[in-house]
């Protein structure tokens, strides 16, 4: 099941907006090296069920593979990029999630 794609889920509010945009400027370049898409981010969703996750931003991206995206988030570069993202937001979650396979 190599090539079932596979999403991150992310919820963090921002807590300090300089590191958070140091990060956001090498996070798209490192997010390619894996094959990785970014979908979209919300700063305001909207929950119809459920509890709310906190508030704050909710992104989405993409990559091809759950090889891609342990990769990635394993990455040197990406994990000393992600200093900045620690030092300036709350994180609740950064989840992995699979895609459905193809059907045949």
């Amino acid at each position: 099941m190599s090539d079932v794609p596979v999403y991150m889920v992310v919820n963090l509010a921002i807590t300090d907006p300089q590191p958070y945009r140091t990060y956001e400027k090498g996070f798209f370049g490192l997010l390619k090296k894996y094959g990785g898409e970014f979908i979209t981010y919300d700063d305001n969703p909207l929950t119809l069920e459920g509890d709310a996750p906190r508030a704050g931003r909710m992104i989405i991206f993409k990559f091809p593979s759950e090889q891609a995206a342990q990769d990635w988030y394993a990455d040197a570069d990406y994990q000393a990029l992600s200093e900045h993202r620690r030092a300036g937001t709350k994180l609740d979650f950064l989840c992995l999630v699979h895609g459905q396979p193809p059907r045949g």
